[in-house]
């Protein structure tokens, strides 16, 4: 039976809360703002006064057994999944929960290398052994792609004792596998399909857009309501499909989100899943316009390349998503960090991140086609101030990585930090990456070599945010003690 998305439960009840003037003798000790004026006058009273405890009236998230409930159901019927559960601790609790729910130590999961850190921080929570597939990397653009069926077909036969299959549904730059015929491989041998869609939960409401998880047949789907959908940073959902016991996945939820979910991400998560339930397609239909406009204006400059579907081909890069406005800076002689930088501190514009090679920035509802002018207009002039000769930019591809130890071994063995001019041919007992977009450069477990070094290097000296290491300046690194 299809559900009412006009209704809002968590909202409706923390509505009805604050009409009946309850007395506080609970948590939080700000006492609906009353002991903390300045937070008060900077989030507002209406703010304050629903980041409030679970109490009978507006349910438990731990277990759900009314509001929380029933609008985890709405979710469900939103999104086409069979359940969902809404979390609070961001993608990355959904992302952990998915392979935790999964795979037991010891147990194979089949991913491609370019997962985000959340991923490989579940293997080393779980014990899992991850099998790699590397994706194809685009030598022009300098990204990783997505997964051949063909090399998760060759990976599923030689590991026939793999539990799941683990998709990114899109890429950070809007690249999608051909997720229905994993799904279609993997359930053919018994493997449970997980997708990473931090960065896809439009898809859902858009013809126009790549298949959904869901729909695609995946078993899970981690969905980052807070990128596109509208919701409170760091409010997430995880869907699951028929054949998932949902009161397991509770279990494993409650075995590391908080006891304390923040009604403020909550009541988000509500009503942004009524917001895009019933305006969703005109939303991103929308979007879509925007992106498109955007494309156009900047591919326009010259140097710059705003890529969308014409990347396509029809494995690696199965589908694009549109949304996105991934664009290469290679060209103008400038690394993406680079003009990240300078659209920041030259022009007071923030976009999603830079990378080595590309920017991206983060297209929604809320842009205006005047915005879109400021930004091609900016760009415009970095190229004209501040672009150079190709001379000196890193010419690099995706480097497969020599794993030597499953990360949960290699993260939690004896360690010894080592200069890391010094650490070519050891093991990494560590993460080394560039956030955004939170991809490993090395993961626990793999081999330093040379290759990456040279990369490391290159990116400090580009000026990428370095995230990972004990050490933040990283000068050293721990490596797996002999």
């Amino acid at each position: 039976m299809k559900l009412n998305q006009n209704e809002m439960p968590v909202y409706e009840a923390l509505q009805k809360m604050k009409r009946e003037r309850i007395v506080p003798f609970d948590v939080p000790g700000h006492k609906h703002g009353k002991a903390n004026p300045e937070l008060t006058e900077f989030l507002g009273e209406n703010c304050m006064s629903v980041d409030v405890n679970s109490m009978k009236m507006l349910d438990n998230l731990c277990h759900p057994v009314s509001v929380i409930k029933k609008a985890q159901e709405l979710a469900a019927d939103a999104f086409g999944a069979k359940n969902a559960f809404f979390m609070v601790g961001g993608t990355t609790s959904a992302v952990q929960t998915m392979i935790l729910a999964t795979c037991k130590e010891g147990e194979k999961i089949i991913m491609p290398r370019n997962v985000h850190r959340s991923a490989i921080n579940a293997l080393v929570l779980s014990g899992a052994i991850p099998v790699y597939v590397n994706p194809d990397s685009d030598k022009r653009l300098g990204i990783a792609l997505g997964m051949s069926v063909d090399e998760v077909l060759k990976a599923i036969k030689e590991n026939p004792d793999a539990k799941a299959v683990m998709v990114n549904n899109p890429t950070y730059y809007g690249i999608c596998s051909n997720i229905r015929k994993i799904v279609e491989i993997a359930h053919q041998h018994g493997m449970k399909v997980l997708a990473d869609e931090a960065h896809g939960t439009h898809f859902y409401f858009s013809d126009r857009l790549p298949v959904s998880a869901m729909e695609a047949g995946a078993d899970f789907a981690s969905v980052s309501m807070h990128k596109s959908g509208g919701s409170l940073t760091q409010s997430s959902i995880l869907l699951m499909g028929e054949n998932v016991n949902p009161d397991y996945v509770r279990q494993i939820i409650n075995l590391t989100q908080t006891t304390s979910g923040s009604y403020l991400l909550l009541s988000s998560l509500d009503i942004s899943r009524k917001n895009l339930a019933l305006n969703g397609n005109e939303i991103f239909e929308k979007v879509c316009g925007l992106a498109q406009y955007a494309r156009d204006e900047i591919n326009n400059i010259g140097d710059y390349y705003a890529y969308s579907k014409e990347i396509i081909n029809g494995d690696s890069i199965y589908d694009f998503d549109i949304t996105k406005l991934s664009v290469n800076t290679f060209d103008v002689g400038l690394a993406g960090i680079e003009v990240y930088d300078l659209l920041r501190d030259e022009y007071d514009i923030q976009i999603e991140f830079g990378d080595l090679d590309n920017i991206l920035a983060y297209i929604s509802v809320g842009d205006r086609e005047r915005e879109i002018e400021r930004l091609a207009s900016a760009l415009s002039e970095i190229r004209r101030r501040f672009g150079k000769e190709k001379s000196g930019m890193m010419d690099h591809e995706y480097i497969n990585p020599i794993v030597c130890a499953s990360p949960k071994q290699a993260f939690f063995a004896e360690k010894k930090s080592v200069k890391i001019e010094e650490t070519q041919g050891l093991i990494c007992g560590e993460f080394v990456m560039c956030y955004p977009p939170g991809i490993p450069i090395l993961a626990p477990g793999e081999m330093i070599t040379k290759e990456i070094l040279d990369y490391i290097n290159y990116a400090k000296e580009k000026g990428c945010f370095m995230t990972g290491p004990e050490d933040i300046e990283i000068k050293s690194l721990n490596v797996v003690a002999e």
